[in-house]
C-alpha cells in the first residue's frame, strides 16, 4: 500500500506541475500581451485578478462540497477546462478575450488544488509534512519552468504557440485516469477514515466540559491521526486561523508582486530583453520551488510554528535590500534568496490549518489555496495601478516591508508541544 501511496503522490505531483505551469506561463507572456494589445499596467492586473478571482471563489467550495461527497473523476473534468483556455488564449486578439481564456484556467486550477490536496493527505500517513510539500513543490516547480518555457516559445514567436500547451494538457487528463479509478475503488476505506475523525471530534466536544483540569492557558489540539485526543478551544482555532491568513497575505501580496511585475522591473532598471527577463523570472521560481520542499520535512522535525517564523518573517532582510541594490546580479541574488526562503512556509500554513480543524481536510485546503490565489489577484489589480501612476520600483520598494508581517507568527499556539490526552 505504501508503495502505491507514493506512486499516487508523484502522479499528482506531476499534475500539479502542469496545472501550475500553465499558471506562470500565461504571467510570464505579459510583456508580449501588453505590448501586442496595447495594455496599461492595471489591465495586466485584471488578467491576474480574473484568473485568481475564479481560482479562489471556487476552491472553497469545491473542498466544502467534496468534503461531504468526494467526486473521484472530477480532476480530468479540471483539466478539461483548463485545456479550453489553453486552446482560446492562443487565439486571443482583446482584452476581453484574454480575461475569458484566463477565466478557464482558473476554474480548472479551483477544482485541481482542493481534491488533489485532499487525495495527498490520505495517502500520506505519519509523513503528510513530507507528502504535502513533495505535491506543493511540484506546483512550484511548474511554476518556474513555466516562465523559462514562455522565454523559449512565446518571446521569439508570439502568444500564438501557447496552442503547443494544449498537448501537455491531454497527457495530464490521461495520467490522472489510472489515479482517479484506484480512488473511487478505495473510497469506502477513506470514507470510513473520515467517519472515524468526526467520531473523535464529536467526543472531543461531549467531553471539553469534563477535561477542564487538562486546560492550560495554552489550547491544545487534536492529532490528525487519532491517536491522541487533545481539547482545542474555539477561540484559539479562530485567532491562528486570522493569524494564518494574515501569514498568507504577507507572502501572497509579496509573490504577486514578483509573478506579475518582476519581468517589468528588470526590463526598466537595467534594460534586459523580454526574453532575458522571463529567465531571471524562472530562477526566482525555481528557488521559490526549492524552498517549497524543504517546509514540509522541516516542519514534521521541528514544529510548523517555526518554520513559518523563520520563513515570512526570515526572508525580509534580503527583500527590503532587493529595491535599493544597483547591479542586476545581486537583485537576483537578493530576489532567489527570498523565493527560497519565503516559499517554505506555505505548506507549514497548510498542515497548521488542517490540524486545527480535523476532519475538513478538503475544506480547509479549498479555503486557503483560495484564499492565496485571491490576494494574489486582488493585490495584482491594485498594485498595477499604483505601478501606472508611481512606477514600477515604487512598488517593489513598497511590498518589501510585507514579510515583517511574520512577527505574528508570535501569538500562533505551538501545538506541537502541547499535552495531549490519551484516546484509547
Amino acid at each position: 500500500m505504501r508503495a502505491v501511496s507514493i506512486v499516487v503522490v508523484l502522479v499528482l505531483t506531476f499534475t500539479h506541475l502542469a496545472n501550475d505551469l500553465f499558471q506562470t506561463f500565461f504571467q510570464a507572456i505579459y510583456p508580449q500581451i501588453k505590448e501586442t494589445l496595447s495594455l496599461t499596467f492595471t489591465q495586466i492586473g485584471f488578467i491576474t485578478l480574473t484568473f485568481q478571482f475564479t481560482s479562489s471563489i471556487c476552491q472553497p467550495v469545491v473542498g466544502y462540497v467534496t468534503d461531504k461527497r468526494p467526486f473521484p473523476y472530477l480532476l480530468p473534468f479540471g483539466m478539461v477546462s483548463t485545456l479550453i483556455g489553453v486552446v482560446l488564449i492562443s487565439y486571443a486578439d482583446s482584452f476581453a478575450a484574454v480575461l475569458i481564456s484566463v477565466a478557464f484556467i482558473g476554474v480548472g486550477s479551483a477544482v485541481f488544488h482542493p481534491e488533489a490536496s485532499r487525495i495527498v493527505f490520505l495517502v500520506s500517513g505519519t509523513r503528510v509534512g513530507f507528502f504535502q510539500s513533495l505535491f506543493l513543490v511540484g506546483g512550484n516547480v511548474g511554476g518556474s519552468f513555466g516562465a523559462l518555457l514562455a522565454a523559449i516559445l512565446i518571446a521569439p514567436y508570439g502568444h500564438g504557440h501557447s496552442i503547443w500547451l494544449s498537448i501537455l494538457v491531454i497527457c495530464t487528463i490521461i495520467v490522472l485516469l489510472p489515479v482517479c479509478r484506484w480512488y473511487s475503488y478505495n473510497l469506502h476505506r477513506f470514507n470510513q477514515t473520515r467517519n472515524k475523525n468526526k467520531q473523535r471530534e464529536n467526543i472531543k466536544i461531549a467531553n471539553t466540559n469534563d477535561l477542564n483540569d487538562f486546560r492550560t492557558e495554552k489550547d491544545k489540539d487534536v492529532d490528525l491521526l487519532g491517536k491522541n485526543l487533545v481539547v482545542l478551544s474555539r477561540s484559539t482555532v479562530v485567532m491562528s486561523l486570522i493569524i494564518l491568513m494574515i501569514l498568507i497575505f504577507s507572502k501572497y501580496v509579496y509573490l504577486a508582486c514578483f509573478r506579475s511585475f518582476y519581468t517589468f522591473y528588470l526590463m526598466e532598471r537595467f534594460g534586459v530583453s523580454v526574453g532575458d527577463s522571463q529567465i531571471y523570472l524562472f530562477l526566482f521560481l525555481f528557488a521559490a520551488a526549492t524552498g517549497t520542499l524543504i517546509g514540509g520535512p522541516i516542519g514534521d522535525w521541528v514544529g510548523r510554528k517555526y518554520v513559518i517564523w523563520v520563513s515570512i518573517l526570515g526572508s525580509f532582510p534580503f527583500a527590503v535590500c532587493v529595491p535599493f541594490v544597483d547591479s542586476l546580479f545581486w537583485t537576483c541574488v537578493l530576489s532567489v534568496l527570498v523565493g527560497f526562503i519565503l516559499s517554505s512556509a506555505f505548506s507549514a500554513i497548510l498542515i497548521f490549518a488542517q490540524e486545527l480543524m480535523p476532519g475538513k481536510v478538503g475544506m480547509v485546503a479549498g479555503l486557503f489555496f483560495g484564499l492565496a490565489f485571491g490576494i494574489a489577484g486582488v493585490a495584482s489589480v491594485v498594485l498595477g495601478k499604483v505601478a501606472d501612476v508611481y512606477g514600477i520600483d515604487f512598488v517593489f520598494k513598497t511590498c518589501s516591508i510585507l514579510p515583517l508581517l511574520g512577527l505574528a507568527t508570535y501569538l500562533l499556539p505551538n501545538i506541537r508541544h502541547c499535552p495531549k490526552i490519551n484516546d484509547h
